[in-house]
């Protein structure tokens, strides 16, 4: 019988060696990798940059129609998460047909979305109304700044683009890539009607300098955030989430009227960008009782229209520890969540 080969510590220091190699070999594969990923999300994006404003515009909606409709159908993952969004928030409402014709046209005006902004360069300040409704803007006091406060619903980027052919420009905080080569052809497109668009590192203090100055400021508050000092819990369907509280914040610091707006699909490829109710609630009121003021301006209009809503989105990544119905399966238990439950 063949002896067991020793122990020794030149075995240890070998097998050590050869673990660091091959893990600096997946490493280094890895980056790679993800670098040419990268590389060729760009050259697609910039072919479709070029293609896609020389479609018609019935044929690019049919197109997005499509789009959505097949990536609802391969993206199981995602489609998982908005049927489990759907089941906490509306119960039994909706059969389970509904359900699914609902997460179909949820991917199909994501779609619609990306599509339509790599088809803007055919805006201009001639031509938008073609495309766009715009209601009454609020009447503000003299002088005052807005916040337009937005949601990821329908054509979230023709809202803003709109307001700024209509004159109304402002400064937007917008969430950076994770390759970060997209970044100048997305903003690129996005401040083609006069916006400035800033990144959330040091965004919200441009913003309040935007605001002090009496400009407008703009931004998304309907995704989830870490629970921090940044963060506050609201009830969104019933269930508690953590959402920003820049806006509340911003609003109680620079005096702004706080404009909820969400932009409402119409018939071949129309939109119409809807502003409600500026949202006052006085100096003692709390950044959460504002963020949930908000919230409550916009629930009623997915209540009433689900499928524009980005249902594919974990809206609720934190759970109670002792929740009073059901979240969603993706959902999780988070000490710094419960303790920011717990402020009043």
């Amino acid at each position: 019988m063949r002896p067991r080969e020793p122990c020794t510590a030149a075995k240890y220091v070998r097998t050590k060696l050869r673990q660091r190699d091959s893990a600096l070999s997946d490493l280094f594969m890895k980056r790679a990798w993800k670098k040419l990923r990268y590389r060729l999300e760009h050259i697609g994006l910039l072919i479709a940059a070029r293609l896609v404003p020389l479609l018609p515009r019935p044929v690019l909606v049919a197109l997005a129609k499509m789009f959505g409709a097949l990536a609802s159908l391969l993206d199981r993952y995602g489609r998982s998460i908005a049927l489990a969004n759907l089941d906490c928030a509306f119960g039994q409402k909706y059969s389970a047909a509904e359900k699914h014709r609902i997460i179909r046209e949820s991917y199909q005006h994501f779609a619609q979305t990306m599509l339509d902004l790599m088809w803007s360069p055919r805006l201009t300040r001639e031509n938008f109304l073609r495309y766009i409704d715009l209601e009454k803007y609020p009447t503000l006091a003299p002088n005052q700044s807005g916040i337009v406060v937005c949601y990821h619903y329908s054509n979230f980027e023709w809202l803003s683009l709109g307001c700024g052919f209509f004159g109304r420009t402002g400064t937007i905080v917008a969430q950076e890539f994770k390759n970060p080569l997209l970044d100048p052809i997305f903003r690129r497109w996005r401040e083609q009607s006069g916006h400035s668009f800033t990144t959330r590192t040091g965004g919200i203090l441009r913003l309040f300098k935007t605001l002090r100055r009496g400009g407008t400021a703009a931004m998304l508050v309907d995704l989830t955030v870490f629970p921090g000092a940044a963060a506050v819990a609201i009830r969104c369907f019933g269930l508690h989430t953590s959402v920003t509280s820049a806006h509340a914040w911003l609003q109680q610091r620079s005096g702004a009227a706080l404009i909820p707006a969400h932009c409402e699909p119409l018939p071949r490829g129309r939109y119409r960008v809807v502003f409600h109710s500026p949202i006052d609630l006085g100096p003692n009121a709390t950044p959460r009782e504002i963020a949930q003021a908000c919230w409550d301006s916009f629930e009623p209009v997915v209540r009433a229209k689900p499928g524009p809503w980005l249902w594919m989105y974990k809206h609720w990544r934190y759970s109670p520890k002792n929740p009073d119905r059901s979240y969603p399966f993706y959902s999780g238990v988070n000490g710094k969540f419960e303790r920011m439950l717990a402020q009043k």
